[in-house]
């Protein structure tokens, strides 16, 4: 299962290089992946049956209870077929779908390839978080396919509707999860159903639980967002709303509905719910006009009657509910193609526009009507099956002695149905039907018989193009399919059997395509006649429908609450953000003062803890800590920025001074480094900002300022001597020596600490600093950020010519102004740039056993690079670094996360390290330790970082200086 989950993953990062390399025949090779998933719930067939459910058990956060375990029973193997095999032909019908220049395609096939993926995740997870981990990952490439269209306004309004609703029910879902797993003392989902914890807490669990289903699955009152959704792509509708993402909400029911389903609060839920839904979605379906709308709704009608025969608790209904799953993934799915291959053969999908296709399109129309007969429940398909099966299961339960909710969710059940089969035909005959011409009918209805009987009546067929035949199949075999399994119900009942026999109540339920003549099959000619006769009179029942209530309170509710919030949002930040930083830092220090620093004070009153100070250790550490005083205060009333940011960094450096004095080189050199390169990127910040300070008068706040500071100043020093004080366990740190040099293979503790020990907190630093690359640069780019690199094209002509100035300190040192240059640090930067490049890759390679690591190689080799920029500007800087910042970026952290991923692949935890000792004949001994290449990650994006920085906040603000450059002409960019 690991194995088809990871390729499935892969394929999807394949994906962009995939389609750039052969186009829209990638998908084929996409396919593989869902296809992958397909193939192998189908080879765990008799395993399956058996009852022996492979298994899979990966640990992974321990401390969170989160560990990748996976399990294939009954429940998991069909949706596997369903995701599976559904998802394999979508993305097949997806590369006759799209234009060969369609934009975003690559975007487009890795996102829905990465959506099969976390399906298949998704449906096979046996732990509580991992299953929240796989549901948040298709919330959010479900925005993604339903926003692919982003220049369109719906689209992305549609995008942003879905991912608020689905995320709000995954919240409420993870509390769920999180109460089942503390209170049931167990994060294995198989675990928890087979026994199922009890009390209040639990049942407060179970409404988390359907509250997320009901989002998900597009359930009254969250049913708003499905139909919404039809501005995505046709395959996008096909797959998500039709087999896989709303299937998700209806699978977590059908999880966990054996451990929770006869709880009095779930069943009434799941009525009101399922049933609820299962009316309004049937009752809207009948005044579409959009194909796709009118199988939206159709697609929310039957949820909530998937839901409801899931939810309910007997078994019979639930073998009814899994069969009834399976058959509207193939019809629905099918029809959602169907609809696709009409809008790319005539250019419509409005039913008023279409007549005659069933000539025209004669294997679409057979698939649209198969997979419709399937979808209204008529004999001898996978659909009239399921229904079959539900309305006996309903019948028996009534009639023995049932309750309220099994009357009324009958009573839902026929009448849905009634509406289901008048939508389905309203859809087979929009779609392929041949129509009247416009206002002939109402000529006709007027008595005018010549009008009625001529020939000019019937509308000529519409117009189509040239269908592929990928375009045909794939529908035509889901509707094919639909109808080939109803015609061995045994097979399907044996193998969905030992799901429902999980169920507490009820009595083996039953597939048939014949139960003889009985209530039940009344109620289905009931139903069917009843279907019939709405369609019949379609025209009275819009008309009545124009009359009646329009069921769009949920949908105005929902757009009125996100402008209340939006306007309430707009309130705060106008009370709040007035625009001054000393305000914002003044009213955080406030609160961190007056919070904390209250209970702080009232625990140091009180004699807890008891505290012993130590003023120095040695007489230089009261001399540096009197330099960063006078630093902080001459700092504080500066009035030049320059002076000011320069006497920071004295107090930068003094820190440093200390952490040299109590024995940290790492961390001394550490903060030299850092400390330079902040100067050097305040230093260019500050060409573009006013020499002194604001003139304002600020005589009447400087007193408040200085309280606050004080105050601050304070209480951080009393957090810093009581943090100590007050632990009550041996500190983790003490076992970082023995660990470092045991597991880690080296004597650097820092080092090894951030490359090894805690080496995720590393790959979140690391990220950051990408964000932080990426955030200067979009707010110092005008315009688009090419990757081009400033070079010179080439060398001064007068420099070729004369033989005195052929050899230069620096190549570009010609292209900046006169009084811009200095020979003495153009000298100094030619000896000291190479010698730094060789002592950063020393400290990279010593890292591990002595002072250094990547961390700090890569500040020094940011700042050779500054000084080249310094000396030779924006030009020089190119000719020092011919690199895009983005590759090293990119690469670092990459190369960093890939050091996890290959340690997994191996069998060990996720960032282990291995050591390996070598012997060379002239190196002699070897000692190699794997986290190095983690390291070299580090370095690179350190050193993008630097280079970003000083392209943007150096380079991009020289091109843009509107002051005239005398640049000569030779030179480009």
């Amino acid at each position: 299962m690991l194995s088809v989950l990871l390729f499935t993953f892969l394929l999807a990062l394949a994906a962009p290089a995939l389609v750039a390399w052969v186009g829209r025949r990638a998908f084929w090779v996409l396919a593989l992946g869902p296809a992958s998933a397909a193939a192998y719930a189908l080879a765990m067939t008799p395993r399956v049956t058996a009852g022996d459910f492979p298994t899979t058990e990966v640990p992974w956060v321990s401390g969170l209870h989160l560990s990748i375990t996976l399990q294939l029973d009954t429940l998991a193997w069909f949706m596997l077929l369903v995701v599976g095999g559904v998802g394999a032909l979508v993305l097949l019908y997806c590369s006759a779908y799209f234009a060969r220049d369609a934009v975003g395609l690559g975007r487009f096939a890795a996102v829905l390839t990465a959506f099969a993926a976390a399906m298949v995740g998704l449906v096979v997870a046996d732990d509580l978080l991992l299953l929240f981990v796989f549901w948040e990952l298709t919330t959010v490439f479900s925005y993604l396919l339903i926003g692919h269209y982003a220049d369109r306004k719906a689209s992305r309004r549609a995008a942003m509707q879905a991912i608020v609703v689905t995320t709000a029910g995954g919240l409420a879902m993870l509390v769920g999860l999180i109460i089942l797993g503390v209170v049931g003392d167990s994060w294995r989902v198989s675990e928890l159903v087979a026994n199922p914890p009890s009390g209040t807490a639990v049942t407060w669990a179970a409404v988390c639980l359907l509250a997320g289903a009901a989002t998900k699955s597009a359930l009254i009152p969250f049913h708003f967002w499905l139909p919404a959704a039809m501005a995505a792509p046709t395959p996008v509708s096909a797959y998500l709303h039709a087999a896989a993402m709303v299937k998700a909400g209806v699978y977590l029911v059908a999880r966990f509905a054996p451990a929770f389903a006869d709880l009095p609060v779930w069943r009434w839920l799941v009525l009101v719910l399922g049933g609820g839904t299962l009316l309004l979605g049937g009752y809207q379906a009948l005044r579409q006009h959009d194909l796709k709308l009118v199988l939206a709704f159709g697609t929310v009608s039957q949820l909530g009657l998937i839901v409801l025969l899931l939810g309910l608790g007997s078994q019979e209904l639930a073998l009814a509910g899994l069969a009834m799953l399976g058959a509207h993934a193939m019809f629905k799915a099918a029809l959602f193609l169907v609809v696709g291959a009409i809008d790319v053969a005539t250019g419509t999908r409005d039913l008023r526009k279409l007549s005659g296709l069933w000539r025209t399109m004669p294997f679409t129309a057979v698939a649209g009507v198969l997979a419709t007969a399937s979808m209204i429940g008529f004999p001898p398909f996978a659909g009239y099956v399921a229904k079959e099966a539900a309305l006996e299961g309903l019948w028996h339960d009534v009639t023995h002695g049932a309750g309220a909710v099994e009357w009324i969710a009958l009573l839902a059940v026929v009448v849905g149905s009634a509406l289901t089969v008048a939508y389905g035909l309203r859809f087979a005959w929009g779609a392929f039907g041949t129509k009247r011409r416009p206002g002939m009918a109402a000529a006709a209805a007027a008595g005018d018989t010549p009008a009625r009987d001529a020939a000019a009546d019937v509308a000529p067929a519409t117009p189509v193009r040239r269908q592929p035949w990928l375009l045909v199949t794939p529908p035509l075999v889901l509707a094919v399919l639909g109808l080939a399994v109803a015609l061995v119900p045994a097979t399907g009942e044996r193998l969905l059997a030992p799901y429902a026999d999980r169920y507490p109540t009820g009595e083996p339920g039953h597939l048939t395509l014949w139960g003889g003549f009985t209530p039940v099959l009344a109620i289905t000619v009931l139903v069917l006649l009843a279907g019939f006769v709405l369609f019949w009179q379609r025209a009275r029942v819009e008309k009545a429908q124009d009359l009646l209530w329009s069921p769009r309170s949920a949908e105005v509710t929902y757009r009125r609450t996100m402008r209340r919030l939006d306007d309430l949002a707009a309130d705060v930040t106008a009370l709040t953000q007035r625009g001054s930083l000393p305000v914002y830092l003044g009213v955080i220090l406030v609160v961190l003062a007056v919070a904390p620093g209250m209970v702080l004070a009232s625990g140091l009153v009180s004699g807890h803890p008891q505290v012993e100070l130590v003023l120095w250790d040695r007489p230089a550490d009261a001399a540096v800590v009197a330099v960063v005083v006078v630093a902080c205060v001459l700092a504080a009333r500066a009035r030049r920025r320059l002076k000011a940011v320069l006497l920071v960094g004295v107090a930068g450096y003094a820190n440093a001074t200390l952490f040299m004095l109590h024995g940290a080189p790492d961390l001394a050199l550490t903060q030299v480094l850092c400390e330079t390169i902040t100067l050097v990127v305040m230093v260019l910040v500050l060409r573009r900002m006013p020499p002194y300070f604001t003139d304002r008068p600020l005589a009447a706040s400087r007193w408040l300022r200085l309280a606050v500071g004080v105050v601050t100043g304070v209480v951080m020093m009393a957090f810093t001597v009581a943090a100590p004080l007050v632990r009550v366990a041996d500190p983790i740190s003490t076992l970082f020596p023995d660990e470092a040099y045991t597991w880690g293979g080296g004597k650097n503790i820092v080092n090894v600490t951030l490359v090894d020990i805690r080496a995720w907190d590393t790959v979140g630093e690391i990220s950051v600093l990408l964000v932080a690359a990426t955030g200067v640069a979009s707010l110092i780019f005008l315009r688009q950020r090419s990757g081009e690199v400033l070079r010179l094209s080439r060398v001064d002509e007068v420099s070729r010519s004369d033989p005195h100035t052929r050899r230069v300190w620096l190549a570009a040192g010609s292209t900046l102004e006169p009084e811009r240059r200095s020979v003495l640090f153009e000298v100094v930067t030619r000896v000291i740039f190479h010698a730094m490049i060789v002592f950063a890759l020393f400290l990279l390679f010593s890292g591990h056993n002595a002072p250094g690591g990547g961390f700090a190689a890569g500040l020094v080799v940011g700042i050779a690079f500054a000084v080249r920029y310094l000396a030779g500007g924006r030009y020089e800087l190119g000719e020092a670094a011919p690199i895009n910042p983005g590759v090293l970026l990119g690469t670092g952290l990459f190369l960093s996360a890939g050091v996890g991923l290959a340690t997994l692949v191996a069998g060990q935890e996720v960032l282990q390290s291995t050591i390996v000792d070598l012997h060379f004949p002239v190196l002699g001994e070897v000692h190699l330790v794997t986290s190095l290449f983690f390291d070299i990650g580090v370095m690179l994006v350190v050193v993008g970082l630097v280079l970003d920085l000083l392209r943007t906040l150096g380079a991009e603000i020289d091109r843009q200086d509107p002051r005239p450059a005398r640049e000569r002409e030779e030179v480009s960019a």
